[in-house]
């Protein structure tokens, strides 16, 4: 359960100025190594297989939200990546509308000292410091950061994995840190179809995560449409679902919890081919990989044949962009590997960003086990990062997106 911090009341009682209340918060990106696909229940986003995700650290990878409450506001308004967009969409329709309804239940149990009004119009400013709708998780580190900083404005607690599902299936994943089953649940109102830490953040410190940034361009089948088609005409979606994902949870956890890289990279990659394999037995068929995504996938598995040994695992969500889980020792050598099969611009920006990586060379062995024609910026970049904590209340209010009269600062 989320319990609400002291620290956030403090942040907000700071921001307080001119009648606008504001709190600023970030929420991470979560990368499903058993993957959501396919819903039971539209309205709801109830899923028709539970799933398990490894939430990324914050310092790479976030999304930061800005909430601020005034009874000067005229309407709620919403701006996204510097955009303002329609808040009347129905999934963030959904979130606001449930943490009202939590805050109205919580005051009239036991707070009704509350000076925030529920009648109040909010301003909502969100960015994310990563390409959004590339395949990179963007909507559920956006939906948990807007259902978090709703949470503290208006002093809720309790399960908000559960508001956050309504926004984004895969949100109410981010609103934990570390490793995170999503538990599909059986009834029908949803109350049971929610988030729970497997282990915390601090449980494998070894083991990182590196995003392979293939293309930063929106993908073609969004995941909402795709879902629907797939479960429309795919038979395999549904075995995957009834006869595959159960026993993969279990042995996911497992392995996690014993810390079995090797168990956990095979599960990882069969698990990423099988909901590609889904996406392609859907009528027509969707294609989310590429031919670079393809060329990683053969990489992974000839690095590992040439040590006898799973030390990298590859998956994929709705996009062409790779994200590697290895263990922090292979890191170097591994993005050495990528280096020399994806040449990166020698005049270009930064390759690797994020956490530092240490140098490596290749031995001819290696490069010859590999054998493959390097693919010249066929990576644009690459983030380096780890298992990270699940949201949290920025205490500074310097890093505020909104102004002190509530509306979006110029960004620089």
């Amino acid at each position: 359960m989320l319990i609400l911090q002291k620290t956030a009341v403090d942040s907000m009682q700071e921001a307080s100025s001119q009648n606008v209340t504001m709190i600023t918060c970030t929420a991470p990106v979560n990368i499903a190594v058993i993957k959501y696909w396919g819903k039971r229940h539209e309205e709801l986003i109830l899923p028709i297989n539970s799933s398990l995700s490894v939430t990324l650290h914050q310092d790479q990878l976030k999304t930061t939200t800005t909430v601020a409450c005034s009874r000067h506001f005229q309407e709620d308004r919403i701006w996204l990546n510097g955009k303002e967009e329609d808040i009347n969409q129905p999934r963030i329709q959904s979130c606001l509308r449930e943490i009202r309804r939590l805050a109205r239940k919580r005051r009239s149990d036991e707070d009704p000292s509350n000076n925030i009004s529920l009648a109040h119009r909010l301003h909502i400013c969100s960015v994310n410091n990563f390409p959004t709708a590339a395949g990179l998780a963007s909507s559920a580190a956006g939906y948990a950061c807007l259902v978090y900083s709703l949470s503290r404005l208006y002093g809720v607690d309790g399960e908000l994995s559960v508001v956050a599902r309504q926004g984004s299936g895969s949100a109410c994943r981010s609103m934990y840190g570390g490793f995170v089953q999503w538990k599909m649940g059986e009834r029908q109102d949803g109350k049971d179809s929610l988030a729970e830490q497997v282990e915390p953040e601090s449980h494998w410190p070894e083991l990182r995560v590196l995003v392979l940034v293939v293309s930063a361009e929106r993908k073609p089948v969004g995941s909402t449409s795709g879902m629907q088609t797939s479960v429309k005409t795919s038979k395999l979606l549904k075995h995957r679902a009834d006869c595959v994902v159960p026993g993969r949870m279990e042995e996911m956890v497992s392995a996690i919890q014993r810390r079995d890289f090797a168990a956990f990279g095979e599960l990882t990659m069969k698990d990423s081919n099988q909901f590609h394999a889904t996406c392609l037995d859907t009528y027509p068929p969707i294609f989310y990989l590429n031919d670079i995504s393809q060329k990683v996938i053969s990489l992974v598995h000839r690095y590992n044949q040439h040590y006898q040994d799973t030390r990298v695992a590859y998956t994929f969500d709705a996009g062409p962009n790779a994200v590697i889980y290895t263990l922090e020792d292979h890191v170097p050598e591994f993005i050495q590997v990528v280096r020399y099969c994806f040449p990166p611009e020698t005049n270009g920006g930064e390759f690797v960003k994020g956490l530092p990586v240490g140098p490596a060379s290749l031995s001819e062995d290696l490069k010859t086990a590999i054998g493959l024609e390097p693919v010249p910026r066929g990576i644009s970049y690459v983030i380096s990062t780890k298992v990270g904590p699940g949201p949290c209340v920025v205490e500074d209010p310097n890093l505020h997106l909104l102004n002190p009269e509530g509306f979006p600062k110029e960004r620089t």
